[in-house]
C-alpha cells in the first residue's frame, strides 16, 4: 500500500450535513442581498414549467396538499377543526370536493397566499398567479373571509383581526411566511413582502418582522418538505426557505430560525473552516470559505494524486473515473481532508 495513502487514512475526514445538489451554484458564505440575489436567480432559472391555472393547478394541489395521514384528503390552509358542525373551518377535506361551479359551499377552492389584487401589477392567472408554490387548497367560505386582507400577527386559530387584517393561525403562519419569502424572491417587484405583511420592518427594510418571526416560531413540517418536492417535479424549482428556514435569517436577520442542514448557523461555519458540497458529485465540488491562499489536492483510493481543475471556490473532478476520492484542502489556517464520491 502507498505510504502516503496510509497517512491519509489517519487524517480526519469531514462528513458534514448534506446541502441538496439543487443548491450547488450558491455560495452560502454570503449574506444579505448577495445571497438573496443568488437564490432568486436559482429559483427563476429552474422554474422551467409554468403551470396552467386550469387544469394544472387543480391537479397540482390534489397531489401537493395531501394529508399524509389520509391521502384521500387535502389540507385546507387556515383550517383548524374537522369535528365541529361548521365546515368553514375544516382542516381537511376530500381531495375530490374541489369546486368547479358558482356554488362552492362545502367545497374547496384555490387560495393565493399572496393575493392577486395586491400584486404590482395584479398577479392575474398566469405567471405568479399560477405559481403553485403559493397556491393552497382552502374552504371556499374561509377563502371569502380572508379575501385580500393583509397578514397581521395574532394567536390561536385563524381569524380576521383588528384593522381588517388576517391572522393565518398558529399552525399555518410559518408556511405563510416561507411562501411569501419565495414569492418576493421569485417576483421581486410584483410581489413585495411589505405590501402583504403589516407591522414593523426593523430586522430588514424589505421584509416585515412578522414573517421572520413566524418563520422561526413555526418550523418546517414534513408536509411542507414533501410538498416542495412534488412541486419541483411539476415546475422545476423549489422554495429555499422550506429546505432551510435559516436562509431567511442570513438574508434578513431577525430571530434565528431552524438550520435544517446544521451547517449555516454552526460555530464552524467561519473563515477558518471550509464547507465542501456536494460530496456525491458527477463533477464540480463547491468550496465555501476558501481564499486565495487555499490549495487543493485529490487522491484516489490507492493514494495516487489525480488531475483536477480548480478555481478559488470550486474543484472539478469530472475528468476522473467513478469511485471514492480524498480531497485535501490546505491553507495557512487549516488542513482538512474530505471524502468525495465521483458518480
Amino acid at each position: 500500500m502507498n505510504k502516503y495513502f496510509f497517512a491519509l487514512l489517519l487524517l480526519p475526514v469531514c462528513c458534514l450535513a448534506q446541502i441538496p445538489a439543487y443548491y450547488n451554484s450558491i455560495n452560502f458564505s454570503q449574506t444579505g442581498n448577495a445571497l438573496k440575489d443568488q437564490l432568486a436567480a436559482l429559483i427563476t432559472t429552474t422554474h422551467t414549467n409554468e403551470l396552467v391555472y386550469t387544469p394544472d393547478v387543480w391537479n397540482a394541489l390534489k397531489q401537493s396538499d395531501l394529508d399524509p395521514d389520509n391521502s384521500a384528503n387535502v389540507f385546507l390552509i387556515y383550517g383548524y377543526d374537522d369535528s365541529d358542525a361548521n365546515n368553514d373551518n375544516d382542516r381537511t377535506r376530500s381531495k375530490n370536493l374541489s369546486c368547479h361551479s358558482s356554488s362552492c359551499d362545502g367545497l374547496w377552492v384555490r387560495e393565493h397566499i399572496f393575493p392577486r389584487s395586491l400584486g404590482t401589477p395584479n398577479l392575474e392567472f398566469e405567471g405568479p398567479g399560477s405559481d403553485a408554490h403559493h397556491l393552497r387548497a382552502i374552504d371556499s367560505d374561509m377563502n371569502n373571509s380572508r379575501g385580500n386582507n393583509r397578514y397581521a400577527d395574532g394567536s390561536g386559530h385563524s381569524a380576521v383581526v383588528q384593522g381588517n387584517y388576517f391572522y393565518p393561525g398558529d399552525e399555518w403562519k410559518g408556511d405563510i411566511a416561507r411562501m411569501i419569502m419565495y414569492m418576493y424572491l421569485r417576483y421581486p417587484t410584483q410581489c413585495q413582502a411589505l405590501i402583504v405583511g403589516t407591522g414593523a420592518a426593523t430586522y430588514s427594510t424589505d421584509m416585515p418582522n412578522i414573517f421572520l418571526e413566524w418563520n422561526e416560531e413555526d418550523p418546517v413540517s414534513q408536509y411542507e418538505l414533501t410538498r416542495n418536492t412534488v412541486l419541483q417535479n411539476m415546475q422545476g424549482n423549489r422554495n429555499p426557505f422550506i429546505d432551510n428556514p435559516y436562509l431567511a435569517t442570513r438574508i434578513w436577520n431577525g430571530p434565528s430560525a431552524q438550520d435544517t442542514w446544521g451547517i449555516l448557523s454552526s460555530d464552524d461555519f467561519s473563515k477558518t473552516t471550509v464547507t465542501v458540497y456536494p460530496t456525491l458529485t458527477s463533477g464540480v465540488v463547491n468550496i465555501i470559505n476558501a481564499d486565495t491562499n487555499t490549495t487543493y489536492s485529490l487522491y484516489n483510493g490507492l493514494g495516487q494524486r489525480v488531475t483536477i481543475s480548480t478555481t478559488e471556490n470550486t474543484v472539478d473532478i469530472g475528468g476522473n473515473a467513478s469511485g471514492i476520492y480524498y480531497l485535501q484542502i490546505n491553507n495557512p489556517y487549516y488542513n482538512q481532508t474530505f471524502k468525495i464520491i465521483k458518480q
